[in-house]
């Protein structure tokens, strides 16, 4: 298994929960394991999943695995192929149901970012996950691992204009909330956004762009009360969604 693979081939993750999800998602392609690896209810969890999906498993020397170059890769690895974006018009001619939640990332570059995003988002039980096409970053290995594996399950959509989709989903009815450190309220004054929801997080060093700020229903802040004036973009989102977005009604 070559850790460069050809176009069309998909990448390389390695790591027992992510290769996990991979397989679950059904985007694992092939799963290599360390011949001696310890046996966790880890590892049994990923071969028994192999077996059950029917992905092809492979007990390799640890070099083997180690040759590919990915790090902390707890003697797994798998091959996995990539999974499809959404384009404008998908995600705009898709059903979103009343209770849909959908999280909005407007300029987050770092793959690693992305991927912590996404597993928050997951976690939160995000319908999509909404990104530019320009100043975002690429769903890599790095990305799946830091999201551990919820970038294979979550729908991820690529738009030209954020600020666009935001008006054409509030012209369906969906709110829309901005996180963003000039919101009039917090999220623990203001009340629970309703849904259907799109949260849109900025990236961490400018926030959100004018024109997605302006596109918000409704702007909300996280509040500090340590010396660091700032979180950054995961964390935020994070936040965000177990302390507004899921906090229950007073």
């Amino acid at each position: 298994m070559s850790p460069r693979p050809r176009d069309g081939e998909g990448f390389v993750i390695g790591g027992r929960r992510p290769v996990l999800e991979a397989i679950r998602s059904g985007r694992a392609l092939r799963v290599l394991v360390a011949r001696g690896a310890q046996g966790t209810q880890g590892l049994r969890d990923v071969v028994d999943a192999a077996a059950r999906e029917g992905v092809r498993l492979e007990r390799v020397p640890e070099e083997a695995i180690e040759r590919l170059g990915i790090p902390q890769h707890q003697g797994v690895a798998a091959r996995v192929d990539p999974p499809q974006e959404l384009d404008e018009r998908a995600l705009l001619g898709a059903q979103f149901g009343r209770d849909a939640l959908v999280v909005v990332l407007d300029g987050i570059m770092d793959p690693q970012n992305l991927g912590a995003c996404a597993r928050s988002a997951e976690a939160a039980g995000a319908a999509a996950l909404i990104v530019r096409k320009r100043r975002s970053a690429p769903v890599t290995a790095a990305a799946v691992r830091a999201s551990a594996g919820a970038l294979l399950h979550l729908p991820l959509a690529r738009v030209a204009n954020i600020s666009r989709v935001l008006e054409r989903l509030r012209e369906r009815g969906v709110f829309v909330a901005g996180l963003d450190e000039r919101g009039a309220e917090t999220i623990h004054e203001s009340p629970p956004p309703p849904r259907p929801l799109a949260l849109v997080v900025g990236a961490e060093d400018v926030g959100l762009s004018r024109l997605a700020r302006e596109s918000c229903d409704v702007l909300v802040s996280i509040p500090m009360a340590g010396r660091v004036s700032s979180l950054n973009a995961s964390a935020a989102l994070a936040a965000a969604l177990f302390g507004y977005v899921l906090r229950p009604p007073r």
